[in-house]
């Protein structure tokens, strides 16, 4: 009897140990759910996976959603620039989005003679520096409801926090919503738009 009862005290420390072991992992697994991005994927793109250590174009040149753009960075010849160190925050516009400027617009500033037009409005989507959705939100709440960041073509983006999210005005009074925030790249972050920024 007395070996039967060791027996089964032994049997019970076991399921004691198993069960304290399990209760750390489910607290572990917690952990890293609630502890925000640094587990977090990043989020897909026109079907596409997006790598933190890729770069900007490594990643945009994958999207379904985003093949005008690569298009016009390519013709704008801004394909080396963009896949430099940086960093850079990149608003980028869907191919929906530069479907909504008047017909043959796109044609048009991808021919060689308007490259310098092409370039202005393409820098115009780009700002030097990382900004995240969390980072943009915070400026709007800092007792400011607007607030401004100069793009690299020199032309404003002025971003408003609304109940639908965080959206951009352009120079020539357009406005974009940020459709998909916070695709984090080797150099910067891509934030999807559903318009084009146009400077004046």
């Amino acid at each position: 009897m007395e070996l039967l009862a060791r027996g089964w005290r032994l049997f019970g420390n076991l399921i004691m140990t198993i069960s304290k072991s399990l209760r750390a992992i489910i607290a572990a697994t917690a952990i890293m759910a609630l502890s925000g991005t640094a587990y977090a994927a990043n989020p897909q793109v026109g079907g596409a996976d997006m790598f933190e250590n890729k770069n900007i174009i490594e990643n945009a040149v994958n999207s379904k959603d985003h093949t005008t753009l690569v298009a016009a960075v390519k013709a704008a010849g801004l394909v080396e620039a963009l896949s430099g160190p940086g960093p850079f925050t990149v608003f980028a516009p869907t191919n929906d989005a530069f479907g909504k400027l008047p017909a043959g617009t796109v044609e048009t500033l991808v021919k060689p003679e308007n490259k310098a037009t092409l370039t202005k409005i393409l820098t115009s989507h780009v700002v030097s520096g990382t900004y995240t959705a969390a980072d943009i939100i915070k400026h709007t709440k800092n007792g400011k409801k607007r607030f401004n960041l100069t793009t690299l073509s020199g032309a404003p983006l002025t971003f408003e926090l609304r109940k639908s999210g965080v959206w951009i005005y352009d120079q020539s009074g357009g406005a974009a919503n940020v459709t998909v925030a916070d695709v984090i790249q080797s150099n910067g972050v891509i934030h999807v738009t559903s318009a084009v920024s146009l400077p004046k």
